[in-house]
């Protein structure tokens, strides 16, 4: 086994690459990774349409189904369907009780994760190849025998002219600290003083290394100093901790390399300031809302104070698409007594769109086993399939999928490179379903601690 497989971790929805729809919004039996379930694909493939042409705003969808069911992996496929620089931001029910941070401050801040900011910028930089890169050192103040670099010649070229520059001490200390030598291609933020190494230039004459090596780049083009364009995504909660600590003034990217500080609670002060920063940016055309999807699972594990904290929050201009999951029937509403679909307030049950999941039938659970196996490199037999299959379908797909690791061990301690029914049937004997605990529980109840 090579060290890269040693390592290869697999997880529970790794296999998931979007919904599976074909050009009219159809759901295959198998796609990018999701079996059956095809109208909630097909209800999910119709929600990311809505969210790409802005009409899902102050919306939300609850995913709901019998444990097992897929609601997970759905929410996990609406945000691959929307692209990379999309956030996404998975929150269980329980998370919100943090000893820390108050209930609602858990909430806002996965709210704010997952509205994401695409900020495009023009800064003044110099850019080019290094010609020279002469640091000049002089005595420390303190300690006669350190030294330290007092300023330094910096001579940059691109294909047009050729400049030579004498830079302060904090920007010769980074070009030293990023290890910058003749040769390189390199970005200086003007007023920042902000060093960006792009690569090794083509044209220069330095050593080329195979491991280590830095990307070989042009030289630029026309002058050196010039206006460029900086794209940088970060989310709404990203600024309300840059905006937190003392903000000093210097545009946008004083805030980006700037210290942070650690902060529990966001005061609505500083808030209502990132909320205004980036409006002007968009209203300016220096940014871009990218929202985002925050997915409660468990939702039922909320409390009325959260409920009503969220069904406030999701009026709001800056609200992302909030997915929501439960697997309860009726249930109480927690901190009431008051029982209701879902365990969730009519008030907001009203308000989201619900896509029902439904139970797989054998010919999926089977095609889901034969993915999980190729996902989990697990060789398993025909027999030992359908025998998974049928266990799946009697008690859970869930308890089918956790049988497979295991048995696969236990193939390969007999000495077999795939997994046979013997090995399935093993393991089945040895680990319990929730059905067979539960009446062990029973059984032994005067046993077990009180």
């Amino acid at each position: 086994m090579s060290s890269l497989e040693r390592f290869i971790r697999v997880g529970a929805h790794s296999h998931i690459r979007g919904l599976g729809l074909d050009e009219k919004g159809n759901a295959k039996f198998e796609g990018d990774g999701l079996v059956g379930q095809l109208k909630a694909r097909e209800a999910a493939g119709l929600v990311v349409k809505l969210i790409r042409e802005g009409k899902m705003a102050g919306r939300a969808i609850l995913l709901a189904g019998p444990p097992g069911t897929g609601k997970t992996a759905l929410a996990i496929a609406v945000a691959r369907e929307l692209g990379e620089d999309v956030p996404f931001v998975q929150l269980s029910g329980s998370q919100i009780y943090s000893a820390e941070v108050s209930k609602t401050e858990v909430l806002l801040r996965a709210l704010r994760k997952a509205i994401g900011v695409r900020f495009r910028e023009y800064r003044r930089v110099f850019e080019g190849e290094v010609v020279k890169f002469e640091p000049h050192f002089a005595p420390h103040p303190y300690n006669p025998y350190q030294r330290i670099v007092k300023e330094a010649k910096l001579t940059l070229r691109t294909k047009k002219e050729r400049v030579t520059l004498t830079v302060g001490p904090s920007v010769a200390q980074e070009l030293i600290a990023r290890g910058v030598e003749e040769g390189m291609v390199i970005i200086i933020d003007k007023e920042g003083g902000h060093v960006s190494v792009l690569g090794i230039s083509k044209e220069a004459s330095v050593p080329r290394y195979d491991v280590g090596k830095i990307p070989e780049v042009d030289v630029p083009d026309g002058p050196v100093e010039k206006d460029r364009e900086f794209i940088y995504i970060t989310t709404l909660d990203e600024l309300d901790e840059l905006f937190h600590k003392r903000y000093s003034g210097g545009g946008f990217f004083s805030l980006l390399f700037g210290g942070r500080e650690e902060r529990k609670e966001i005061d609505p002060e500083t808030r209502m300031q990132v909320d205004k920063f980036v409006k002007e940016a968009i209203e300016e055309g220096r940014a871009e809302i990218i929202p985002g999807v925050l997915f409660i699972d468990e939702i039922h594990m909320l409390d009325i104070e959260s409920f009503s904290f969220l069904n406030r929050a999701l009026e709001s201009e800056l609200a992302p698409i909030v997915i929501m999951a439960s697997n309860r029937g009726f249930a109480r509403i927690r901190g009431t007594d008051i029982v209701s679909p879902h365990g969730m307030p009519l008030d907001l049950l009203d308000r989201v769109l619900i896509i029902p999941t439904e139970p797989y039938k054998a010919d999926e659970i089977k095609e889901i086993l034969k993915i999980r196996a190729k996902e989990e490199r697990i060789n398993l037999s025909a027999e030992a399939l359908e025998l998974l299959t049928k266990h799946g379908e009697a008690v859970s797909l869930r308890y089918a999928i956790q049988l497979m690791a295991p048995a696969w061990e236990r193939a390969k301690l007999n000495g077999r490179d795939t997994v046979t029914p013997e090995d399935v049937e093993a393991v089945r004997e040895r680990f319990a379903s929730i059905e067979e605990s539960v009446k062990h529980l029973k059984e032994w109840e005067e046993r077990f601690m009180k």
